[in-house]
């Protein structure tokens, strides 16, 4: 299958069977968002949304969260992954929130990274996410679900795959398929134990075919026979030693 194709089949397939993709993260506005997405770096979603709302209930504006200490927002998100950094960063956010945009989010990905705690993936979220701008966000499951499907190719950095992903995706479908890609990651296509025999979409996946070859099919059956074997080994000493202990008792 040429890559062509391979864009084809991955957006048909998704925008039939998922048209409403969407972050997982729980947010009411943009502000709560970009605190959301800061926080959830090296995080799971599920920890962050445990976390977020008493947060934005004592900081639900940027001048509240600019007017604090980092050891105030420490003592609500503490059970974060590195609290003492994403403490500051959020205080030093709101502040270049107030000082340079007024209090209200930028659209542009350039003006996103000017805040603390804020890269290139977290702006490519916020754009894309509020502003339905054609913006690939680049996080470990797109990096390993893009590559295994055989979207991207001998891309090596986040922004390698960013890049060729934007460059074949629909425009008006980039800013969905970062969701697409993520989703498919976390329940489908996991790191170390993919279910691909339930994945939708494996006829058209590399790392399905690479699996299936002869030589892998055939390392698969060694396996399966030395598990096999092994079993056998350990009934058979289960046996003897059971029977080793009847004699002793005798």
């Amino acid at each position: 299958m040429q890559k062509k194709e391979r864009y084809e089949a991955f957006v048909d397939y998704f925008s039939k069977h998922q048209p409403q993709a969407e972050t997982e993260l729980h947010y009411t506005n943009p502000f709560e968002l970009l605190i959301a997405v800061i926080l959830s770096a090296q995080c799971t979603d599920k920890r962050i949304n445990q976390v977020t709302p008493k947060l934005f209930e004592r900081f639900p504006t940027p001048e509240s969260l600019a007017a604090a200490t980092s050891d105030e927002v420490f003592s609500y998100i503490r059970s974060v992954s590195y609290p003492n950094n994403k403490a500051k960063h959020l205080v030093g956010m709101a502040n270049v929130l107030l000082n340079e945009f007024h209090g209200e989010v930028p659209s542009d990905i350039n003006d996103l990274q000017k805040m603390p705690g804020v890269g290139r993936k977290t702006a490519n979220v916020i754009a894309s996410v509020i502003f339905n701008a054609p913006a690939m966000a680049v996080d470990t499951h797109v990096f390993r679900v893009s590559n295994r499907l055989g979207l991207t190719t001998a891309a090596k950095t986040p922004l390698a795959v960013e890049k060729q992903l934007v460059k074949y995706l629909p425009q008006d479908k980039i800013h969905i398929a970062h969701h697409w890609l993520i989703l498919h990651g976390r329940y489908i296509c996991l790191a170390r134990s993919p279910k691909c025999e339930i994945c939708p979409i494996s006829h058209f996946c590399k790392y399905d075919e690479k699996q299936n070859t002869a030589a892998a099919l055939k390392k698969k059956e060694a396996a399966e026979l030395k598990k096999q074997q092994q079993k056998a080994q350990k009934l058979k000493k289960d046996k003897i030693a059971k029977e080793l202990k009847k004699r002793a008792v005798k």
